[in-house]
């Protein structure tokens, strides 16, 4: 070998060494990269990041109730767990939003107040007759109807109106052995005319009627029935040439002037009702007059159908123009009211086992707040505890800030970042792209990328099929893009799906990016 070749040779062997230092320098370097990350996330573990931020736990945005202590893989999902910061949530129900978010979501919000709750109820009734102002006329002895002076029911009648007349033997008799004592002379004739006296008073006869025969001194032998109170017949029992028996009901006459109101009262409106109530009724027939009365009683059965109980309302009845079968508008006016605390009835949010609201914290925070609600009227609602006045509620857009705090604990994935079709909540829309592993009647393995409106790492995952069905031009190993939601039982559903080279996705009108 002569001296050209060995030159040669160790210039290429200095080269080979000068390209694997290199080599080993940029792996070096590579690897410092590549460490920066697990070692950013040490300093997460220790409760910071290099940007400062506090680290209050880690855990799955897929499984929220879980938390972890140090960051890693999760046991749930294919996924690493994600940091939730101290800046971003708080704990017992608190949230924290960004304005842009607060500002799409359309947040409004409301100050407590103090006032009086205007508990008015209004309802509606039909007009009865006042039972207590009722006359039932009967027959005193038995005897013959030789006249009848009123022919048909709800004739109208006027007080001391002649009504029948009767024909009675036994009041003839009577009154013939009251005049032949009474013309007989003698001592103690006094105790006889006493005792003739009181036969016909037994037979039957008033003392008006008694009278008539002494003055007269004359058998009275028929006996004109007369009407105690002015009103409507109500009953007829009885027609000329009829026998009739001591006791028995001839007519029934009812008086006109006031009138009973049965109201329908709800079953969760009773607490405002109670004897004694000031009434105000309006009816068709006076439609500009108002009648003003007082709730009588709350009669105690509930009506299985409606659940509503009878108010009994005792009204003036001007001219007699109400009869038995109007109906009439009811309002049922306060009897006392105390300053409450107030807040707007759509502020509060009814779970079915207790009551709560978003109380505005300024700067973005909002924290879910139990509440015991009392009365409700005009839209707004009396907060008996868990408020004081002068606090901020939300009264738009609460029911996404609750299904964020998820009533339960704290929640993180409003952060200020979009991403979806809709706004955060139950429901919404959220879009990713990935790969089909497998595809099952019941379920789709899919590999997708990141999913920011859930704040989601790569993963594998299943996923319902669309309701419409599986579409035929996907199989196992195609690229997709598609759009899922959460349903009420807490599976995510695909929506729409489409391969990723096509144009845009079925029922969307996205264009390909």
């Amino acid at each position: 070998m002569n001296r050209r070749t060995i030159t040669v040779t160790l210039i290429g062997i200095l080269l080979l060494l000068a390209l694997g230092v290199g080599i080993y320098w940029l792996g070096t370097q590579r690897g410092m990269q590549m460490a920066a990350p697990t070692s950013g996330a040490s300093q997460a573990g220790a409760g910071t990041t290099p940007e400062g931020k506090k680290v209050l736990y880690w855990h799955d945005p897929m499984v929220p109730g879980h938390r972890f202590d140090k960051p890693g893989k999760s046991p749930f999902m294919d996924m690493q767990l994600v940091p939730v910061y101290a800046d971003e949530a708080g704990d017992d129900g608190k949230i924290k939003i960004s304005p842009r978010v607060e500002q799409n979501l359309g947040i409004r919000t409301a100050q407590v107040t103090t006032g009086t709750l205007d508990l008015t109820l209004n309802t509606v009734g039909s007009v009865a007759w006042n039972d207590r102002d009722v006359v039932l006329v009967q027959a005193r002895s038995d005897g013959f109807v030789e006249r009848l002076f009123v022919r048909a029911v709800l004739d109208p009648v006027r007080k001391g109106q002649p009504l029948a007349e009767l024909y009675v033997p036994e009041w003839v008799a009577a009154q013939e052995e009251y005049l032949s004592v009474k013309r007989m002379q003698g001592s103690g004739i006094e105790a006889l005319v006493s005792g003739a006296r009181q036969r016909m008073r037994l037979a039957g006869m008033n003392d008006e009627q008694i009278r008539a025969v002494e003055t007269s001194g004359k058998v009275q032998a028929r006996s004109t029935l007369t009407a105690p109170l002015g009103g409507i017949l109500s009953e007829l029992n009885v027609r000329e040439g009829t026998t009739v028996m001591a006791g028995a009901p001839l007519l029934r006459i009812n008086g006109t002037s006031t009138i009973w109101v049965y109201a329908d009262v709800p079953e969760n409106g009773v607490a405002q009702v109670r004897a004694g109530t000031a009434v105000e009724a309006r009816t068709p027939s006076l439609p500009d007059t108002v009648l003003k009365g007082k709730v009588s009683a709350i009669l105690p059965e509930v009506n299985a159908a409606t659940r509503t109980l009878k108010a009994r309302i005792e009204l003036a009845n001007p001219g007699g123009l109400l009869v038995p079968g109007m109906f009439a508008n009811v309002t049922f006016l306060p009897t006392g009211r105390s300053t409450v605390l107030l807040v707007p009835t759509e502020a509060v949010i009814q779970t079915g086992t207790r009551s709560v609201v978003m109380v505005d914290q300024d700067d973005g925070k909002f924290a879910t707040v139990e509440v015991e609600a009392g009365m409700e009227a005009n839209g707004q609602t009396e907060i008996r505890k868990g408020l004081q006045a002068g606090q901020k509620v939300v009264v738009s857009g609460q029911f996404l800030l609750d299904s964020e705090a998820s009533l339960k604990g704290t929640t993180t994935r409003m952060a200020g970042v979009g991403g979806t079709d809709k706004d955060l909540g139950a429901g919404a829309i959220h879009r990713g792209t990935g790969k089909v592993e497998s595809i099952d009647t019941d379920e789709v393995m899919l590999s997708h990328d990141p999913i920011p409106s859930l704040q989601w790492g790569p993963m594998t995952m299943g996923f319902k099929p669309p309701a419409s069905g599986w579409p035929r031009n996907i199989k196992i190993g195609d690229s997709v893009r598609f759009a899922f939601r959460q349903s009420s039982d807490g599976v995510f559903e695909i929506t729409t799906i489409a391969p990723a080279a096509s144009a845009s996705m079925p029922g969307t009108g996205e264009a390909k990016r």
